[in-house]
């Protein structure tokens, strides 16, 4: 089974929630997993791992102030992280120009990282879903096929 990093931003606290989801998807499957609601980059393992960032869009287009400094030293880090395997969900409001631009930037820079995203970012419009919890789990589910290609 696959191991995953779930690195939360959030100002709220509803991407916790949708984060919480996927991770109960993933330990009924047996994967292993540690969240992360103040992540800290140095902390978070590189190593055989899958990250899983989950991600709501602050303002004009930024990251949740409890992901900025992770953000930053994602950015600032020297090495290339070819061997990382990612996925990300992006919660937002369509009402806004910026709906889920962290999630896009993000992914940007883990593209820039080199490392491989598992499949296309996963976007919560949360007011057209009702139950974004449900929508990320059912998410992960359809998805768990894609996580042993990426061992």
């Amino acid at each position: 089974m696959s191991s995953f990093q779930i690195i939360v931003g959030s100002m709220l606290g509803g991407t916790e929630y949708v984060a919480e989801a996927a991770e109960e998807v993933l330990i009924e499957q047996g994967h292993t997993t540690k969240i992360h609601f103040k992540p800290n980059f140095s902390e978070i393992s590189q190593d055989d791992q899958i990250w899983l960032f989950c991600t709501s869009t602050h303002g004009a287009g930024d990251f949740p102030e409890n992901i900025e400094n992770f953000i930053h030293d994602l950015k600032n880090y020297d090495q290339d992280l070819e061997d990382l395997n990612f996925m990300i969900i992006a919660v937002g409001d369509s009402n806004y120009d910026t709906f889920c631009e962290a999630g896009k930037t993000l992914h940007n820079i883990m593209l820039e990282k080199k490392s491989k995203p598992i499949n296309d970012i996963f976007t919560i419009d949360m007011v057209a879903i009702d139950d974004p919890e449900e929508a990320a789990a059912n998410w992960i589910r359809s998805n768990l096929d894609r996580f042993n290609d990426h061992l």
